[in-house]
C-alpha cells in the first residue's frame, strides 16, 4: 500500500490558552518533533498538515526543511477536529491507499509505534494506539462532583494517536458522518460505526497529548531525556 501521513494542527488551543502548535518544546517547534517522527518511517510517501489560515507560513517554514518534497501544501481546518480531518482526506484524497491520522500536540510519538500501527492495517481493518487505564475510574452526575458509580477499568484502554486505517474507509466513515450528522472525538470511533475492525497497538504513555500548559513542561522533559540518552533530537 501507498502510505500517507495526516497532521491534524487547527485546534484552537482553549485549555491552552491559544494557538500551540509551535510553541517551543525542547528548544524547537512543538509541531517539528511529531513531523521528525513521520519524516523518519520512509513508507510514507506524501504528507499533509491540516491548520488555521493564519498559521500557513509558519507551519510551512516549521515542515518543509523536515519533510522535504513529501509535503503536501497546507491545509485549512475546519470548525471541529472531525471537519479538519475531513478536509485534510479530501486534499490527499487518489494520493495514497492508507493513513496514518496524528495529532499535531503530540510531540512525543515514537517513529517504531507509527510502524508498529502501519503493519495492522488492510481493507475492513484499522488501528490506533493507546494505553492501557490503570487509574480508577469514577463518574459523578452532570453537574456535580458527587461521585454515582465506580467504572471498572478492566478492558479500558486511553485511545492516542496517529490512529490508521485505509484512506477508503477513512472517506466511508467521514461521508457516513456527514449523512447521519455524527460527531465524534476521534477516527476510530467513525470507522467503528461502518463495521471496521479496529485493533489498539499498545504503546507509551509518553505518548502524551499538550492540552494543559503544565503538559509542555512534561513533554519537554520527555524529550530532552530520550536526546541526552541517544544524542539526537528523535
Amino acid at each position: 500500500m501507498r502510505w500517507g501521513a495526516l497532521v491534524v494542527a487547527a485546534g484552537e488551543g482553549r485549555r491552552f490558552g491559544g494557538f500551540k502548535q509551535l510553541v517551543e518544546i525542547a528548544g524547537r517547534p512543538m509541531l517539528a518533533w511529531s513531523l521528525e517522527a513521520i519524516a523518519s518511517v520512509q513508507a510514507f510517501s506524501v504528507v499533509a498538515l491540516v491548520t488555521a489560515p493564519a498559521a500557513f507560513d509558519e507551519v510551512e517554514r516549521v515542515a518543509r526543511p523536515i519533510l522535504g518534497d513529501r509535503l503536501q501544501p497546507v491545509v485549512e481546518g475546519g470548525a471541529t477536529r472531525q471537519e479538519s480531518v475531513r478536509n485534510g482526506l479530501r486534499a490527499l484524497a487518489g494520493r495514497c491507499d492508507a493513513l496514518a491520522i496524528h495529532d499535531g500536540a503530540r510531540p512525543c510519538v515514537r517513529a517504531e509505534e507509527i510502524e508498529a500501527g502501519m503493519r495492522e492495517v488492510g481493507p475492513g481493518r484499522a488501528a490506533l494506539l493507546a494505553t492501557r487505564i490503570v487509574d480508577t475510574l469514577k463518574r459523578t452526575d452532570e453537574g456535580s462532583m458527587i461521585v454515582r458509580e465506580t467504572v471498572a477499568r478492566e478492558h479500558l484502554w486511553g485511545a492516542q494517536t496517529p490512529q490508521f486505517a485505509t484512506t477508503a474507509d477513512l472517506l466511508a466513515a467521514h461521508e457516513r458522518a456527514v449523512a447521519a450528522g455524527i460527531a465524534a472525538t476521534d477516527d476510530i470511533a467513525l470507522l467503528e460505526a461502518i463495521g471496521v475492525r479496529c485493533t489498539i497497538v499498545p504503546s507509551s504513555p509518553e505518548n502524551l497529548k499538550v492540552t494543559e500548559r503544565s503538559d509542555r513542561e512534561l513533554a519537554a522533559a520527555i524529550l530532552r531525556a530520550r536526546m541526552a540518552r541517544v544524542g539526537v533530537p528523535r
